[in-house]
């Protein structure tokens, strides 16, 4: 007789752990589960645009190119440098005030270009045309700018542009047109 009481107290023991046991978890259970389905709603939405994007525009007249780059309203301050080609028959020849010739063949405009802005116009003169010739639709003068965040020095003073980290690529997510980090056209 002892035995089967014996069983009994056993599983009545049991019964007890296992009811103590889910006690003491479904007590903290509020607490894990509040973790788990916290969720925050906003309204609204706000862009943010991370690096620079600007745009070339380019006219041809009396054997000169003239180029204008100007940056977006939501665009970082930058950097501009500028390079043409136009094949060996041709020498180039570049005019604009806020200019300035760097030792790798590259202009450098002299300002920090910000939001917004546009750059002086850089006229690049095709030399050395004989008279009477005539543009034909294989002609092309080939324009290559770039841009670069603006650095500092340990002043805060600006850098010169011609000094400036040119190895630094700002992408802008716009390859539809060829362009990263300023681009070429």
């Amino acid at each position: 007789m002892k035995s089967g009481k014996g069983k009994h107290r056993k599983k009545y023991n049991l019964f007890l752990a296992a009811i103590t046991a889910v006690m003491v978890l479904s007590a903290s259970i509020g607490t894990a589960w509040a973790y788990f389905s916290a969720s925050v709603s906003a309204d609204g939405a706000a862009s943010i645009h991370l690096g620079d994007q600007t745009t070339l525009e380019e006219s041809f007249d009396s054997w000169t190119k003239h180029v204008s780059i100007t940056s977006t309203e939501d665009s970082q301050d930058v950097f501009l440098r500028v390079k043409a080609f136009a094949g060996a028959d041709y020498a180039l020849s570049y005019i604009g005030s806020e200019w300035t010739p760097g030792p790798d063949d590259y202009y450098y405009y002299n300002k920090i270009l910000s939001a917004g802005e546009t750059a002086e116009t850089l006229d690049v003169i095709i030399d050395g045309v004989p008279e009477g010739t005539v543009v034909d639709e294989n002609f092309n003068v080939v324009v290559i700018y770039e841009t670069t965040p603006v650095t500092y020095d340990a002043n805060g003073a600006p850098a010169a542009p011609v000094n400036a980290d040119w190895s630094r690529l700002l992408n802008t997510g716009d390859t539809d047109q060829g362009t990263e980090g300023g681009g070429q056209s």
